[in-house]
């Protein structure tokens, strides 16, 4: 769909687009925050059609690649566990179904009392707003990328080119329109939503209207809309590797018991105290998330152990709950193998070590505030 779009000058024409209501770099920033805000229904659909959208307009205002990716990134998933209509709503309120929290009907009702509590997810999308207004300067690997692009270096880091799905992008042959960019996007997302969040359903339907949207226009031939397709599969080849690897990472960690074992350490202080039981939890789980890189892996071990814990020892469930969902979320966002890092990484064009190391002291400044906030919240609304 990327390809596709590109090469019909879909992309172009929303470069041009965005170019005339943002003539500068922070403006393209913006955009690119707004973006990831709207795009909201799921953060693998998010961070490819944000990254791959905006890393050619912020490369004219000379953007990093890994400010771009950071910002891509801390728009997915924390945007994704605030939405109650994205796929974590839904497969966070099933979980609490399943394990007798509440009922399938008041599932999502009792998802959206975890949203205020989501500190993780609320101090992540503060935290780069505050970066794109320079409120927060570039610190670390960020300022040395900074420094780098403001010098004449490269816009990416080295090795980035292996990841990017992009690949090479001359300007298109044809004259795009906004509409070869945003009715492609919109089918994308609607498909997606009437497919019952069903990616990979989403996508069928969508490569099938761009054909009738493209090839009797004269926009592509048939021919050249097959290319296409093979093309943007070869893009992919790495990124699905790294997935592919990620995921085994994570079923062998699960295997061992890592996360359950971790748990089961550190019971004891939590029964003795059951006002610290959301910041323990936090703690815990954030970091074997940074180990293992999993998110929705961790909410089916940890849900099951977590929801009659609290429960028994009168701890706050719903605080305890969301501590669960933000550690969830810490640890895709920062993990520099995890699922959401390649996605992000791929999409915008830099290589993920990178992106990995250079967004981490925000994640860890949005970690910090969010043990504050969990040990603060677990003694007065205990």
């Amino acid at each position: 769909i990327i390809k596709l779009i590109e090469k019909t000058g879909g992309s172009f024409a929303f470069g041009n687009f965005v170019a005339q209501h943002s003539k500068t770099r922070k403006g393209s920033l913006l955009w690119t925050y707004l973006l990831g805000i709207i795009i909201f229904i799921d953060d693998y659909l998010n961070s490819l059609t944000v990254g791959s959208c905006m890393a050619p307009i912020t490369d004219k205002h000379k953007v990093s690649r890994e400010e771009l990716t950071y910002i891509v990134d801390s728009t997915a998933a924390p945007v994704c566990v605030l939405i109650p209509i994205s796929t974590w709503a839904v497969f966070a309120s099933r979980l609490f179904a399943a394990n007798g929290l509440t009922t399938d009907k008041d599932a999502l009702k009792y998802f959206l009392k975890t949203i205020p509590y989501n500190f993780y997810a609320w101090a992540a999308l503060i935290i780069v707003l505050l970066l794109i207004l320079r409120v927060i300067p570039p610190i670390g690997r960020m300022k040395k990328a900074v420094e780098r692009v403001e010098s004449g270096g490269p816009l990416a880091p080295e090795g980035s080119e292996k990841i990017d799905i992009r690949g090479k992008n001359p300007e298109p042959q044809v004259q795009g329109k906004m509409i070869d960019f945003a009715l492609p996007i919109l089918c994308l997302v609607l498909a997606t939503i009437l497919c019952d969040v069903d990616m990979q359903k989403g996508v069928l339907i969508t490569l099938g209207f761009m054909f009738f949207l493209y090839v009797p226009r004269g926009l592509l031939s048939a021919s050249d809309f097959a290319d296409c397709c093979i093309e943007g599969i070869k893009n992919m080849l790495l990124p699905l590797i790294l997935m592919v690897l990620a995921f085994l990472f994570s079923y062998a960690s699960d295997r061992i018991q890592f996360t359950q074992t971790i748990i089961d350490s550190v019971l004891p202080v939590m029964k003795k105290i059951p006002q610290l039981m959301p910041v323990i939890i936090f703690l815990v789980l954030g970091l074997t998330e940074f180990i293992t890189g999993t998110n929705w892996g961790l909410y089916i071990i940890a849900l099951p152990i977590v929801i009659p814990l609290s429960i028994a020892i009168d701890a706050n469930t719903l605080l305890c709950i969301s501590a669960v969902l933000s550690a969830g979320v810490f640890g895709s966002h920062i993990c520099f193998y995890s699922d959401a890092t390649i996605i992000s990484s791929s999409a915008c064009g830099c290589d993920n070590f990178e992106h990995g190391l250079s967004q981490m002291p925000y994640g860890f400044i949005g970690a910090i505030l969010s043990i504050i906030l969990f040990s603060v919240a677990g003694f007065f609304l205990t």
